[in-house]
């Protein structure tokens, strides 16, 4: 067993223990616990993470005791010597680092990474629409080229609302045309590279549990890192493609509202940020916000630039989520201000922090859970 969690005695936390069998005499090993070990990695010190040998020294051993409603993911780092802290050091090691073998649940890579593995321990938040449902009538995911650029579409299933779970849930009405043929709230999925293979079984789910009613989704692209730095960063002429190009082809193409009130932007990180920009810059196109773990802190040259710009502004339309991870030293305290803002300012916003850090495997329950808040009110 490569993984060990026992109740520890604080109350509320658990003793977690890693396993790690070597490959080779004189192997080490390092656990690279998102967002933990970064911010170790940051100042200067991952002693904490290298492994050590454990009674009999066949099997080496790292030892934590944590949050009891902590949902992170984590790699394995197999190496002959410790990596340095510096960054070039540590992107070499993020590129060696792999999952746990002896752990079945994986967390899909980003771009240019190996999958992670889930440590999830039992406090944590259910994520009741992250993994497709035998019975669940599936949606489409189709891949375009709109305006030069690549995309991918979810369409709903046509197949009946099963029995909802237990709380309001979506009743089909002339509104939305039922499981027809629309018009369809839209929700534009930012780093659609990433969500085209991870997002459909949790509209499905939401929608045949009754939680939002049948939608269609757009999700562009991030076509590569340096674009995805300059466009997500507060970048007029993105918003204007999304708004200007992409939304209009998906009301023709799909039968999208044109409805600002039922036209969600969504994003992670920067995306967050993005998505936010999009509704300051055009509301008359995004009424409504999903952003987690938003890079808030941007630019380096004007920090915070963009809480400043609705501070300053007159309300818009808009209704947002944002949430954050509590172990998110470097965003936290902005996405606070962030939010504390909008409600200042008479937005309508939910707010939330959970037990983890800037990482994908809380972002897809989150997901979930913003989807249902902003869209409350197409039930």
């Amino acid at each position: 067993m490569s993984l060990l969690v026992e109740p520890a005695s604080t109350p509320g936390r658990y003793r977690v223990t890693f396993r790690w069998r070597p490959g080779a005499a004189g192997e080490l090993a390092v656990v690279l616990i998102n967002t933990l070990t970064d911010r170790d990695r940051h100042a200067g010190d991952i002693s904490g993470h290298v492994m050590r040998p454990a009674a009999g020294g066949e099997v080496l051993e790292a030892v934590y005791e944590l949050d009891g409603d902590l949902r992170a993911s984590y790699q394995i780092l197999p190496c002959a010597e410790v990596p340095g802290t510096d960054r070039a050091s540590w992107l070499r090691a993020l590129e060696t680092a792999g999952p746990d073998p002896d752990n079945p649940v994986l967390v899909p890579a980003s771009p240019g990474r190996r999958p992670s593995s889930l440590l999830e321990l039992p406090g944590a938040p259910a994520q009741p629409y992250r993994e497709a449902r035998p019975g669940v009538a599936r949606g489409r995911m189709t891949e375009h080229t709109v305006a030069g650029r690549r995309l991918w579409t979810y369409t709903p299933p046509n197949g009946p609302i099963t029995t909802p779970a237990p709380g309001p849930a979506f009743t089909p009405s002339s509104t939305s045309a039922g499981h027809g043929g629309g018009p369809y709230p839209v929700v534009v999925f930012l780093d659609g590279d990433v969500w085209a293979e991870r997002i459909g079984p949790t509209l499905d789910n939401l929608i045949a549990a009754g939680r939002i009613p049948p939608v269609v989704a757009v999700l562009p692209d991030a076509v590569d890192r340096p674009t995805r730095l300059r466009e997500l960063a507060c970048h007029e002429p993105f918003v204007r493609h999304l708004a200007e190009e992409v939304l209009p082809w998906a009301e023709r193409e799909l039968n999208a509202s044109p409805d600002p009130q039922l036209t969600v932007i969504a994003g992670q990180s920067l995306g967050g940020l993005a998505a936010s920009y999009a509704a300051y810059l055009a509301p008359e196109r995004f009424g409504a916000v999903v952003s987690q773990s938003g890079s808030y802190w941007w630019s380096d040259a004007d920090p915070e630039w963009l809480t400043r710009q609705y501070a300053r502004s007159p309300r818009r339309m808009v209704r947002f989520y944002v949430e954050v991870g509590r172990l998110e030293w470097m965003l936290l305290g902005e996405n606070r201000r962030f939010a504390e803002t909008l409600a200042a300012q008479g937005y309508e916003v939910a707010f939330s922090e959970f037990a983890g850090g800037h990482d994908p495997a809380c972002w897809l329950g989150g997901l979930a859970r913003g989807l249902e808040t902003v869209g409350a009110g197409w039930l």
